[in-house]
């Protein structure tokens, strides 16, 4: 097992930004993402590291690229140490199974967060409004249910520690232009619903996904992570049962531990018990061992 990394140090590389997850090393032509183990809930990153979860995540991510790279370039060059400049190599056993080395792009101002049930935020508008990001839905709905169309629900993007803001797609193209929008949300559409497919065929239901897109000159390309259990909400197909919140491979199941605390979901973090820990490792290992089955 690859031992618990919660922060790299690495320190003849640029450091340009320490994420929730992830540590973004400047390296020229390129960058160096490195995915941690730390893992965040309510925007609040715990102390606790998260057994082989950057390695889970670069794994899964390599995994969708591959799949998608046919319906939108993308900005994984490699995740083999011995590609990286040789600058990077003293620094392997803290790289080893938990780097991308990538291509460079100007980050769009919008995450591209694609819904194919309700849950979560979109859960809670509908309660609401009967509506998600101001999308009319159909009256009815159970929570978790599948959702009669696939819905493109864009949010702003918030520093660390604050909150994404669910926006309307008139919204977006005021940020990015109506013609990028367009193609930003038809993009993420066809790649959330073939990855659905697909994960459907291995016992998994992604309810939803978050993309990154940016711009490489006047190219368009897929940045960040693809849809891992970070970023999505994975739920085991042959436990589905629509009307309340669904069991999950993702971090949901940290969620669900921390609303059972008297904690207003600020920093300082609860300390997380071993058996959490370990549980909530266990599900993203499974997750990829499913989906590469």
């Amino acid at each position: 097992m690859t031992p618990i990394i919660t922060q790299t140090n690495c320190p003849e590389l640029k450091l340009v930004n320490r994420g929730k997850v992830r540590d973004i090393y400047d390296l020229g032509e390129h960058l160096l993402l490195v995915a941690s183990d730390r893992i965040s809930a309510f925007d609040v990153i715990m102390d606790e590291g998260i057994p082989q979860k950057g390695y889970v995540l670069t794994e899964i991510s390599k995994f969708w690229f591959d799949q998608m790279s046919d319906l939108v370039p993308h900005h994984l060059i490699s995740t083999e140490v011995s590609d990286f400049p040789k600058v990077c190599h003293q620094y392997r056993d803290q790289l080893e199974g938990r780097s991308m080395l990538t291509k460079k792009a100007n980050p769009l101002a919008i995450e591209c967060i694609v819904r194919g049930y309700i849950s979560g935020s979109g859960w809670k508008e509908y309660q609401q409004q009967g509506s998600v990001c101001g999308i009319k839905l159909p009256e009815g709905l159970k929570q978790s249910d599948k959702l009669p169309r696939t819905l493109f629900t864009p949010s702003t993007k918030a520093e660390l520690g604050e909150h994404d803001e669910n926006i309307s797609f008139e919204q977006a193209a005021e940020i990015c232009g109506l013609e990028l929008t367009q193609k930003v949300s038809d993009i993420s559409i066809a790649i959330y619903e073939r990855a659905r497919a697909l994960a459907d065929t291995k016992g998994i239901i992604i309810a939803d996904t978050k993309f990154e897109f940016g711009m490489m000159g006047d190219q368009l390309i897929w940045i960040d992570e693809a849809l891992t259990p970070d970023s999505s909400r994975f739920w085991p197909k042959d436990q589905y049962n629509p009307g309340s919140a669904q069991p999950s491979f993702d971090k949901q199941f940290l969620r669900d531990y921390l609303e059972t605390l008297d904690w207003g979901k600020v920093a300082p973090p609860p300390k997380l018990p071993e058996e959490i820990v370990r549980k909530t490792g266990e599900k993203y290992l499974e997750a990829l061992q499913r989906l590469t089955a």
